[in-house]
C-alpha cells in the first residue's frame, strides 16, 4: 500500500501483520531438567494435580518442592517409585525415602528439591499448598496442567 495512502483506505485494505509464532513453553524453559524428569514419571503413572513451589527465596533447606496426588497407596507407590527409578537413572539419588510403607504421603528428598507423593486424603489434610502460601507457584507447562482433568479425576463420562 502507498505510503501517502489515507487512513480510510488503510482501513478498507489492512495489510495483514507480521506476527512471530511464540515458542512453545516447555518444562526444561521453566525448571530444572531434573525437577522436569519427575514430573514426566510422575505423569507416565497418571499423577494428579501437580504443584511446583519455588520455595528459595523463603526456606533455605530447598528449592523447590514438587507437589502430585494419586488415587490410592498402590498408585502412590508406583508414582513413588517411577520417580526414583527415573532420577536414579539420570544420576540422581535420592538422600532420603519416607512414607514408603504406609503410601499416604512419600516424601522423596533429591536436596535441591523435595518430592512429596500424597494420597488424595492425606494431600487435603496436610494441605502444603497453603503452609507454603508464601512461596511462588510455578506456572507448569500445558502437558503437566491438562493432568489434573485426566479420566482418573472427572466424573464425566464421554460422549459418544
Amino acid at each position: 500500500m502507498k505510503q501517502n495512502s489515507t487512513v480510510k483506505e488503510q482501513s478498507l485494505n489492512p495489510q495483514p501483520a507480521v506476527r512471530s509464532k511464540p515458542q512453545a513453553e516447555t518444562c526444561e524453559t521453566v525448571l530444572d531438567e531434573r525437577i522436569c524428569a519427575a514430573l514426566h514419571a510422575a505423569s507416565e503413572k497418571k499423577a494428579i494435580e501437580p504443584v511446583v513451589l519455588d520455595l528459595r527465596e523463603i526456606a533455605s533447606f530447598t528449592d523447590y518442592f514438587v507437589i502430585v496426588g494419586g488415587q490410592n497407596e498402590r498408585q502412590v507407590q508406583a508414582i513413588s517409585d517411577e520417580i526414583y527409578e527415573q532420577l536414579k537413572k539420570a544420576g540422581e539419588t535420592a538422600a532420603r525415602v519416607e512414607g514408603y510403607k504406609t503410601a499416604e504421603w512419600i516424601l522423596l528428598d533429591f536436596g535441591d528439591f523435595v518430592i512429596h507423593v500424597f494420597e488424595q486424603k492425606a494431600r487435603k489434610f496436610y494441605d502444603l499448598e497453603r503452609l507454603w502460601r508464601e512461596s511462588k507457584r510455578v506456572e507448569l507447562p500445558a502437558e503437566f496442567r491438562d493432568a489434573s482433568t485426566s479420566s482418573l479425576n472427572s466424573d464425566r463420562t464421554p460422549d459418544m
